[in-house]
């Protein structure tokens, strides 16, 4: 293996020597999308140019040509073109002519990425790591004690893993309260809070998410998927009352607490209510899991197309080579749209069954998005199964919106025109 790549670096070099520009397309043609972000990421630490080219073959990127780069597309098994300085200049003519929905955006910097995981997650709980990891981006694992510490300043782009931010241990009592890690995961969690001065785990989950949520405000990026997404939310909104009951912080819930949520507190919904059943595997009626009726054939969702050159922000996290992206359930899988901010934007949706799947909006100076379901290449995972093998799906539509979310802050933004 390792000749052939010998052989075959030997062979484009006699063609490459005055080659300016690398073309990464990201429609039909791409060998490994998933690959080709890491890549584009790997470019841009490596300090080269790059842009990502809206709309333009799926989301394709261009890089400086250099022989490390064209190197790196061979090892990972990228598809490329190479292509002098002229016609990258076409290319971008083309492209720029008023009539035509793309746009060309320039990518600035690799941002520095912190994935929010506890210190004992399973291979099995979380998409984002699994993407990261497969593309070869690099980042950082953080957790309460580093939320806590006000050390979110230091990072770009935060990932929420699939977490309970309610401080209910994911409600998985009825079915997991006897199994070891269950327990395990509770006991590490109360002691954390208290060794923090917090008195519940609810209360050190609030902490951390206000902390998160003057992040985005001062300029953060912040991507959740699925329970990540609703409790977030339900936890800002419950800031003033008690929603758990005595099995998960010692006492009983405010019997008031409905009437209690705040929802001007909260990033994306509105007017939901809360779960109160302790044994209901359910946070809120903002989810569509317990009401789906779609079978795994019959599930998908479809993405929005946006202005490229008006609407740069959706474009870019929209970016993919499939308009039709299958459904995958989670323990949040989709959203209610009844229940969703007007300001918010919802970018993919099941209009049939009145489910936004992919949502996104702004608060203050920076971003967020939330994405529905547990793991795109697997249409109903549960605890305990063995984690997807990405090899196995190098092509994903559905993965290639986690990573377009991951790029994201690298490009120089414009903030949507409204």
């Amino acid at each position: 293996m390792k000749r052939l790549v010998v052989i075959l670096l030997m062979l484009v070099s006699s063609l490459s020597g005055n080659c300016a520009y690398m073309l990464i397309p990201m429609d039909d043609s791409q060998t490994d999308h998933l690959k080709a972000y890491g890549l584009t990421y790997w470019s841009l630490e490596q300090g080269l140019e790059a842009w990502w080219l809206l709309n333009y073959r799926g989301g394709s990127f261009i890089i400086g040509f250099s022989s490390e780069a064209e190197r790196e597309c061979i090892l990972r098994n990228v598809s490329y073109e190479i292509i002098a300085d002229a016609q990258k200049n076409a290319i971008f003519n083309d492209i720029s002519a008023p009539s035509v929905n793309q746009d060309a955006v320039k990518l600035e910097k690799a941002p520095k990425i912190a994935v929010y995981t506890p210190p004992i997650s399973q291979p099995w709980d979380d998409a984002v790591t699994l993407a990261l990891t497969y593309a070869e981006i690099p980042y950082d694992k953080i957790y309460d004690t580093e939320i806590i510490e006000g050390k979110l300043a230091e990072y770009d782009w935060l990932h929420l893993h699939h977490e309970d931010f309610t401080g209910q241990y994911g409600k998985f009592y009825a079915s997991y309260a006897r199994m070891q890690w269950y327990q395990e995961r509770q006991k590490l969690s109360e002691e954390e809070a208290a060794n923090l001065g917090f008195s519940k785990v609810s209360k050190l989950k609030l902490a951390v998410v206000l902390a998160i949520k003057q992040y985005v405000f001062n300029g953060g990026f912040m991507f959740a998927m699925c329970a990540a997404t609703d409790t977030f939310d339900i936890a800002l909104a419950a800031a003033n009352t008690d929603i758990c009951e005595y099995m998960f912080d010692g006492d009983g819930m405010d019997p008031n607490a409905q009437q209690k949520l705040d929802y001007d507190n909260c990033l994306a919904f509105q007017n939901f209510t809360v779960k109160t059943n302790p044994y209901e595997y359910e946070f809120s009626d903002i989810d569509v899991t317990q009401s789906k009726r779609a079978g795994t054939n019959e599930d998908y969702f479809s993405l929005f197309e946006f202005s490229a050159k008006w609407d740069p922000v959706p474009t870019m996290l929209c970016q993919n080579h499939a308009a039709l992206i299958h459904g995958f359930m989670g323990q949040t899988t989709a959203f209610k749209r009844d229940l969703i901010k007007p300001n918010v934007l919802i970018m993919g949706e099941n209009k049939s069954m009145n489910e936004a799947r992919y949502i996104h909006g702004e608060y203050g100076q920076g971003m967020w998005t939330f994405y529905g379901g547990h793991d795109p290449e697997d249409y109903r995972h549960y605890v305990g199964d063995e984690k997807t093998d990405l090899s196995l799906y190098p092509n994903s539509p559905g993965y290639r919106l986690i990573l377009n979310n991951v790029l994201f802050p690298a490009a120089k933004k414009k903030k949507q025109k409204t």
